[in-house]
């Protein structure tokens, strides 16, 4: 079966990086194009980067431009999210997704999800 398992969350102060790592299991990573989502407190899950399976694409959140960049390591079956310049809006659980046809911002265009992880950012 196919799993994706996040790590990398934490507390941290606003201004300061994560980076998140996406470990996919079952099949290599280079047949799907991934994507990282976040849901925050009473608010539904919203798309924040995708990176293409032949990673010519990247889509990006516009709240996050310039502060986030997604990448793939096809070589150890992982997906990252880095996280620069926090903010507290940013605090959410944030979830990996892999796409069976091609990336996406929407919900409905992945097939697998992890369980996620938590972000949090203070001010």
């Amino acid at each position: 079966q196919v799993r994706l398992v996040e790590s990398g969350g934490g507390l941290v102060q606003a201004g300061d990086s994560l980076r998140l790592s996406c470990v996919v299991s079952g099949r290599a990573s280079t047949g799907y194009a991934m994507g990282w989502f976040r849901q925050s407190l009473g608010k539904e899950r919203e798309f924040v980067a995708a990176v293409s399976r032949t990673r010519d694409d990247r889509y990006y959140k516009d709240s996050v431009k310039g502060r986030f960049t997604i990448s793939r390591d096809d070589a150890n079956n992982r997906v990252f999210l880095q996280m620069d310049r926090l903010k507290p809006e940013d605090t959410a659980v944030y979830y990996c997704a892999a796409a069976d046809t091609y990336l996406s911002r929407a919900l409905a265009g992945y097939d697998y999800w992890g369980q996620g992880t938590q972000i949090t950012v203070s001010s």
